[in-house]
């Protein structure tokens, strides 16, 4: 159902965390994924594992808040991408009365000015190519509710849905499909000790299902949109988080 034999997939972030779960996943579906970000070592070696596993992958360097970097990174490989998962973000956990302009700035471009500048890459080439594509941008349900401590990521993720909701009315008259996914609190290297403090399984006590998602759990609705099973799907934010979006206030 979600064969991607065939299909160039774009997975921004990958060096690290979902950005990497992502196109694994991707690359056992299949595809042919170009793993992006930074750090290119940690990249090309983590392509060398995809191979080894018996799927296809190259690694690009890419800083998305930076217009050259992206347009340089779309262009550098010889197929036209089917799908993009605009993955790369930061976070900033501070109070909004302590929040520096840099500090701001530097959430901002990066996960919501960095979403549009690969989408509009990967959109103009599409365009140019006559070929119709799949972008997953990754927002959270930080774009849908707030918390605490969390205003700049909260912001850059509203925008997030409402840029995948504009630019899916643009674009879809090219064939190109625009969708958001919203993870919730997924379990990662990166915040596993957090949950496993008093004020993590405060807050995991808050979630319906009682527990964190595993990130093999976000699979499915990736899957469903850069797939053809999602071929109807445009403008749309799929939210996987165990029910906490409608949990009480």
């Amino acid at each position: 159902m979600f064969d991607l034999q065939g299909r160039t997939a774009f997975v921004s972030g990958a060096s690290a965390g979902l950005g990497r779960h992502f196109a694994a996943t991707l690359a056992a579906h299949g595809a042919h994924v170009v793993v992006a970000a930074r750090r290119v070592d940690v990249i090309e070696a983590f392509c060398a594992e995809i191979a080894g596993a018996g799927g296809s992958a190259e690694a690009v360097a890419l800083d998305v808040a930076d217009p050259a970097s992206v347009a340089a990174a779309i262009g550098s490989f010889a197929r036209c991408p089917d799908i993009i998962v605009n993955n790369a973000g930061v976070s900033d956990s501070k109070p909004a009365l302590d929040i520096a302009a840099d500090d701001w700035d530097r959430v901002l471009d990066t996960n919501l000015k960095g979403v549009f500048l690969v989408a509009q890459a990967a959109a103009r080439r599409m365009k140019a190519e006559d070929k119709s594509g799949s972008i997953v941008n990754i927002a959270s349900i930080l774009g849908h509710r707030v918390a605490g401590g969390v205003s700049s990521y909260a912001a850059s993720k509203a925008g997030v849905i409402r840029l995948t909701e504009a630019l899916a009315l643009e674009w879809a008259r090219y064939g190109i499909r625009v969708n958001a996914l919203c993870p919730g609190y997924i379990e990662t290297d990166l915040n596993r000790d957090f949950f496993a403090s008093d004020a993590g399984k405060a807050l995991i006590r808050r979630i319906p299902q009682r527990r964190l998602g595993r990130a093999g759990e976000l699979d499915g609705a990736l899957l469903l949109l850069a797939s053809d099973a999602g071929s109807f799907i445009t403008g749309s934010s799929i939210v996987v988080d165990g029910g906490h979006l409608v949990s009480s206030l």
